[in-house]
């Protein structure tokens, strides 16, 4: 039976197609054949080539930027460490301009007062030593670290904010995490390389700690594009891994009374207390 009989005025011909749905099974059934593994993306389909200007020496530059449209997010560590799926995102929130040598994370590059210019011009460019060389197609972890101390340095002698300072600390902190959990499990030095990760981790992690308790008595909020809450979960966290559970309870506590914090912020001080107080009990057990 033809299901298109009456088509012919219209000068098709539509023998042969009975079976509406045939081509249907039929590309079902190849599909079904074998399951198509998923490519996993690399790290470079993430980025992209952003062409700036620096603001000390007025050179134009090129530095890789992240397809924020792109990435997928997942669970942050305890202490709102980010993490995205195939990509660590941190490597590339500083912009370095390789004439000279000025460097600041992405959100602070380009805010500089003609005074900060001067110093910077005087203590760092005078010394800096250009590479020469092109913007790598990625970064890895020893290169995002440097960059960052090199921002962390033009923030000292620009003399920049001390959450400025703070945040920068913290990033290096835990890009010393994310390459001991990158480290090859083969490599024969691997436990040696852990070591000098968790000490470097743990010496700008005690950095940013004492920044950020110094920068939220003496500076307005929102602080590093963070809130007030935010904040005193980050110092919570913190505090907390330093044993100092009197500040961690202070700063639940101001998280658990402000109105406006999210339902999200305050579950997470809650369990971060429940954590404090099981943690306390423990000692006076022990």
């Amino acid at each position: 039976m033809n299901l298109f009989a009456g088509l012919e005025k219209f000068g098709i011909k539509a023998d042969g197609t009975a079976n509406i749905f045939e081509d249907e099974k039929k590309s079902n059934a190849a599909a079904g054949g074998g399951e198509k593994q998923e490519e996993i993306p690399t790290e470079e389909s993430f980025l992209l080539d952003k062409a700036i200007r620096c603001a000390v020496c007025d050179k134009v530059f090129k530095t890789k930027m992240i397809k924020n449209g792109r990435i997928k997010r997942l669970e942050p560590d305890f202490d709102l460490r980010p993490r995205f799926e195939y990509i660590d995102t941190l490597k590339y929130d500083v912009s370095s301009c390789p004439y000279c040598g000025y460097t600041a994370m992405n959100r602070y590059f380009e805010h500089v007062t003609s005074g900060q210019i001067k110093l910077i011009k005087e203590q760092v460019c005078a010394n800096f030593k250009p590479s020469g060389s092109d913007e790598p197609m990625l970064l890895d972890y020893d290169m995002a670290i440097e960059r960052y101390k090199l921002a962390l340095f033009n923030t000292i002698v620009k003399k920049g904010k001390t959450s400025e300072k703070a945040y920068t600390c913290l990033k290096l902190a835990w890009l010393y995490r994310g390459k001991a959990e990158t480290l090859d499990a083969k490599d024969a030095d691997i436990n040696a390389k852990r070591k000098e990760c968790k000490e470097q981790e743990e010496a700008f992690y005690q950095q940013a700690y004492e920044g950020f308790m110094k920068a939220v008595s003496s500076e307005m909020f929102p602080m590093c594009g963070m809130d007030q809450c935010t904040v005193d979960y980050l110092l919570a966290t913190m505090a907390y891994h330093f044993k100092k559970y009197d500040v961690a309870s202070k700063c639940i506590a101001r998280i658990q009374q402000t109105p406006s914090a999210s339902k999200k912020m305050k579950d997470r001080a809650f369990d971060l207390k429940e954590t404090i107080v099981a943690e306390i009990r423990k000692n006076k057990q022990a």
